[in-house]
């Protein structure tokens, strides 16, 4: 990893309000996108084309500009996502999840840090005003109630569809969490080669799949392409491909 590969977004923003997890949404743009069409004309073209179905003008922009942040900012990921045939329903909520969350420091401070901790506390459920209450310790005062209200709202949703979260109406049961293994190792190796914040067991993207370094050894014991010990107290992990693309061809089927 150089100090030139892609990162995290760290810079709070509000594009959780215009644009949750969007899962159907997000595998049409995978399937359609040409990356050598400006973001300028993409929304135009996505339109015309209609890549999103029979929505308006005005939300197909909103859907293609945020599409462009969560994965155009990741090109080996989306060229992999692009070359994917039909990648199995049950795997695209997580890709979408870990790609909100490298995109969105509010989200991933969510569902990296909030929940496993109620999780720990054995706080089982949560509601829209709870989750408002949250987001406005983070920055007191920074936004409005109707607006940290709104942040609840979405949130949840995002959350609930990515399967951190129960789908029925508030309060929200937190259920105990386990990630699929491709989503794990669809994690692993996008992270390999990117910039964030912490240690593996320790960041907010493998804890939000339930690996945590305490369930790390057991998480990772069945995930295709790595081999993951503990010695000293020092993790290891033996990679199997050489990069996330390898992987995706080897593991998801991906076209070379």
């Amino acid at each position: 990893m150089t100090d030139g590969a892609p990162a995290e977004v760290t810079i709070m923003h509000t594009g959780i309000l215009r644009c949750t997890l969007a899962t159907d949404d997000s595998y049409a743009y995978w399937r359609n996108v040409d990356l050598e069409v400006p973001l300028e004309r993409r929304a135009r073209t996505a339109f015309a084309e209609r890549w999103f179905g029979l929505k308006s003008e005005a939300r197909v922009d909103t859907l293609v500009r945020n599409m462009a942040q969560r994965f155009d900012a990741f090109p080996e990921a989306l060229t992999l996502l692009h070359g994917l045939k039909s990648p199995p329903a049950t795997l695209r909520p997580w890709i979408c999840h870990l790609h909100t969350q490298l995109s969105d420091p509010l989200y991933r401070r969510f569902t990296g840090e909030y929940l496993p901790q109620r999780r720990a506390q054995g706080l089982r459920s949560l509601d829209r005003d709870t989750v408002a209450r949250w987001v406005d310790s983070l920055e007191p005062g920074r936004w409005s109630v109707i607006t940290c209200r709104k942040f609840g709202t979405n949130l949840i949703a995002t959350a609930a569809e990515a399967g951190l979260l129960d789908n029925r109406r508030d309060p929200r049961e937190v259920p105990a969490v386990k990630a699929p293994e491709k989503a794990l190792g669809y994690a692993l190796y996008l992270l390999r080669a990117l910039r964030f914040a912490g240690t593996l067991g320790d960041d907010p993207y493998l804890r939000s799949l339930g690996a945590d370094r305490s369930s790390l050894p057991l998480a990772l014991e069945r995930v295709p392409g790595v081999t993951y010990r503990r010695l000293g107290g020092v993790d290891e992990v033996d990679w199997h491909y050489p990069s996330l693309t390898a992987w995706g061809v080897q593991v998801l089927g991906a076209e070379a």
